[in-house]
């Protein structure tokens, strides 16, 4: 592990990026993307000029603009032309519906959009759009593009040799918003999380400093996870840029036949995904596709055996990690040297931590943090524009976790344990007991409500001969008592979210609306 030196995180998004510049060259190339067309931190900087100068003109200082684009360059060039200019992005959910999208725009107080005519065309979201910029003012980039003038152009590259000069005149702080992004739902209704400048430039820094040498100068990311989500933002596109690292951006992490062959042809070694997608992106490899990789950053959901098993022909080691939105959001991340069978590592470097007690659970407690990563705190969700800031600093994750000789295990939220006859059960304990009997499929255990017991276990699976009384029979035989066994079994496809993560507010739902049929 390195230093972490929290001195360089007292600046901005943009700020961050000079810096990078001027530490790794203007001819060290930053960022790829399907087109295959590499640009340098010199180049990133210059777009970032042009773009954020003509960007700056349709909008106010310090305005919340929405970002609507997909894992391109040019969402790059977006967030940090924005941040130059004084402006906040707010990236949007593509996959989340007009509603969330719609809430989302309120809760922000949204006046702009900037988006992608090639985008949403591909993306088949003509309707959300326009029901989005109906009161509002939609940027469309390849119409700004060509507003781009020759003197926007010497005015940007004049511009990129007193970057710092004309950054500043934007008076961006490093405890200003940096971003906002929305939080998945995966529990429930999305919250407005406001990132500062600092807490992300912390987080990048955070990782690098907790990875020491396994991160090296010549490593090239591969990240398929959109940005709106914080592990797509920070890991995939932060974390290797503003390190000196190259990343190669990809549109949609459900690619599962073409990701491995771009992963080959770019010669990948560290490659940021979750359990879900990896799985997929292993089974459909060919070949040498992901011989490259030495490493698999994993996040946003437990890595199961079968997915270790199936990148460990490839020679890759499966580091996982665990994190949350409003932590920017790394907390704790395994090393190759520092890792345990079910662990998520230990803590990033400047984080403080405390357990507190949960009643029926006796073995660790409920994680709270704080450290520089930390947000700034939620947007009011009635739309005032007034942040509300983690008391004191420390977040209440929501995660029943163990620390054993500094590595963290998760062993499950506060709000996914049940409480049957007096007993709290882990339902991700349960999950785990189906997977190590059914490896080969997918898991998700839910509680709903039962007038004798207070609550019932529900196994929804793809596994499509799943059986009770086989799965009784391995739990016995694993020393767990028939209590932690589900009550019934639905076998049916198990709901994702757009991030990869299971939707388990859609789960609940499912089972709920055929509980009469159970």
């Amino acid at each position: 592990m390195a230093e972490f030196d929290i001195a360089r995180t007292r600046t901005s998004l943009f700020g961050a990026l000079l810096d990078a510049r001027t530490r790794f060259g203007g001819n060290k190339i930053a960022l790829e993307d399907l087109e295959r067309q590499p640009i340098s931190f010199g180049r990133l900087v210059l777009g970032a000029l042009v773009l954020g100068r003509k960007l700056a003109g349709f909008t106010e200082p310090r305005e919340t603009v929405a970002v609507l684009l997909p894992n391109v360059q040019g969402v790059a060039v977006v967030l940090f032309g924005l941040n130059a200019f004084g402006r906040v992005p707010a990236l949007l959910n593509f996959t989340a519906g007009l509603k969330n999208l719609t809430a989302a725009c309120e809760v922000a107080k949204i006046r702009t959009i900037v988006t992608s005519r090639r985008f949403v065309e591909q993306g088949k979201l003509d309707d959300v759009v326009a029901a989005l910029g109906e009161g509002r003012n939609v940027l469309w980039l390849e119409d700004v593009r060509k507003e781009i003038t020759s003197l926007d152009k010497l005015l940007g590259l004049l511009g990129s040799f007193f970057a710092r000069t004309v950054h500043r005149k934007s008076g961006v702080q490093p405890d200003d918003a940096g971003v906002v992004l929305f939080t998945s739902g995966s529990e429930g209704k999305p919250k407005a999380v406001v990132l500062s400048n600092a807490n992300l430039v912390a987080n990048a820094l955070q990782v690098k400093a907790h990875a020491g040498d396994v991160l090296r100068p010549a490593d090239v990311f591969f990240n398929p996870l959109p940005v709106f989500h914080s592990f797509g933002l920070t890991a995939g596109l932060l974390t290797p840029v503003l390190n000196g690292m190259k990343t190669v951006l990809y549109p949609s992490p459900l690619h599962y036949r073409q990701i491995p062959k771009l992963i080959g042809g770019t010669q990948a070694t560290i490659v940021l995904a979750t359990d879900t997608f990896l799985q997929g992106y292993a089974r459909a490899a060919d070949g040498n596709d992901l011989a490259s990789v030495r490493y698999v950053i994993a996040g946003a959901e437990r890595v199961k055996d079968e997915t270790r098993r199936l990148w460990d022909r490839y020679g890759t080691t499966i580091l996982e990690g665990y994190g949350a939105t409003e932590c920017s959001p790394v907390i704790a991340v395994s090393l190759p040297h520092r890792s345990r069978t079910g662990s998520v590592g230990p803590f990033l470097p400047g984080i403080e931590w405390r357990l507190e007690p949960v009643e029926g659970i006796h073995e660790g407690g409920r994680l709270v943090v704080r450290g520089p990563n930390v947000m700034k705190g939620y947007l009011d969700p009635n739309g005032s524009g007034a942040i509300e800031p983690p008391p004191e600093g420390w977040y209440d994750t929501g995660d029943i976790v163990t620390v054993d000789d500094g590595l963290v295990t998760i062993r499950g939220r506060a709000k996914r344990f049940a409480k049957i006859g007096g007993e709290m059960i882990s339902l991700a304990a349960v999950e785990s007991l189906a997977q190590t009997l059914w490896p080969d499929s997918n898991h998700v255990v839910v509680a709903l409500p039962d007038p004798r017991k207070g609550e019932q276990i529900v196994l929804i699976t793809d596994k499509p001969d799943a059986d009770r009384d086989v799965l009784l029979a391995h739990a016995r035989d694993q020393g767990y008592p028939e209590l932690w066994v589900p009550k019934a079994i639905l076998v049916s496809g198990i709901p994702v979210l757009g991030s990869g993560k299971t939707d388990y507010a859609a789960a609940v739902e499912m089972a709920r609306r055929l509980q009469p049929m159970l």
